[in-house]
């Protein structure tokens, strides 16, 4: 017929579903025109598509870019039992210069899986995180209602600057309300502390931890980042052998873990202001980006203690996490 009109009389439901998927699929008509096309109702269309899907008639096949580990994600999101993995191809560069390609990738990450209505809690020195936040653009959209700081903000001169942009970049580029820490992340004695805890702008921001939906934070080692240490905000020599001694492998805003994830020198909580690990643990989306050899053990460790829940790392770590994590 002169009007393109496909009779259907004497199809069974096989050749039918054959018909509807190669016009849909490979013609990429829409599900009304094909109905219209062969006298079918639109419903009966949705149908036919779903039986040649469930019968093997049509598989889809994704092929993923160049640069891309999908498999490798799924692999270490199954293995650890985590929400979402991103892996990024680094070959052979060491941990320094892979910094600009791990945070670029989170930044991108993070402007995509924001909400709107997220609230955001940071920790204050990783410097991968820095760079991710540099990476994220100004939008018109607001990604998140609020910023709040996890652990204190306040370091030496220069690490401080550091410290302040990475938040203050944060708010600007997710349009967030700030609530910042501008105390020290470790204090020299428990009554400093609690002089600090009593403070308004304390309370303030601490207030908000409850209400975070989505933690950003960097993994540390046992020996910390140069971020870190510049900062003041590092522990002591002799605390990093005592916790050594006690199995630590690395931290999450100084919450120091064993090689199983267990939480091992929790009397430093006595010194450190910062997120308590019970308000931690029930953020809903906790975000880690880490990788290099010497930070390794930590992120293993992490994944295993349920500290993160979203990973993003390289290539080279991610393997080595499926070949090690049991």
């Amino acid at each position: 017929m002169s009007d393109g009109y496909t009779p259907v009389v004497g199809l069974d439901t096989a050749e039918l579903m054959v018909k509807v998927a190669r016009l849909y699929h490979e013609r990429g008509m829409k599900q009304q025109a094909i109905a219209e096309q062969l006298h079918l109702s639109q419903s009966r269309v949705s149908r036919l598509l779903k039986q040649a899907a469930a019968q093997g008639i049509v598989r889809v096949s994704v092929v993923p870019p160049a640069g891309l580990e999908p498999d490798l994600e799924d692999e270490v999101r199954d293995r650890y039992g985590l929400r979402d993995v991103v892996v990024v191809r680094t070959g052979s560069l060491n941990s320094e210069e892979m910094l600009p390609a791990l945070g670029g990738v989170a930044g991108r990450y993070i402007e995509a899986t924001l909400t709107g209505e997220d609230v955001v809690g940071l920790s204050s020195w990783s410097r991968t995180l820095l760079r991710a936040v540099d990476a994220m653009s100004i939008g018109r959209t607001r990604l998140a209602t609020a910023v709040v700081q996890l652990i204190g903000g306040v370091g030496r001169a220069k690490a401080q600057l550091d410290a302040t942009r990475l938040a203050s970049r944060l708010c600007e580029v997710t349009g967030a309300e700030p609530y910042l820490l501008n105390v020290p992340g470790l204090v020299s004695t428990a009554a400093a502390r609690d002089a600090l805890l009593a403070d308004p702008n304390f309370v303030r921001t601490a207030e908000r931890w409850r209400d975070v939906t989505v933690a950003l934070v960097g993994v540390g080692s046992l020996s910390p980042s140069p971020l870190l240490r510049d900062s003041g905000n590092s522990v002591s020599e002799d605390e990093v052998e005592s916790l050594r001694a006690l199995g630590a492998v690395g931290d999450v805003v100084l919450k120091f873990v064993d090689s199983e994830g267990r939480r091992v020198g929790a009397d430093l909580d006595q010194r450190t202001v910062s997120i308590d690990q019970e308000t931690y643990l029930r953020i809903p989306r906790r975000l880690g980006v880490a990788g290099g050899e010497e930070k390794f053990e930590a992120i293993r460790a992490m994944l295993r203690g349920g500290w993160l829940n979203v990973l993003i790392t390289d290539d080279t770590t991610a393997r080595r996490l499926v070949a090690t994590s049991d």
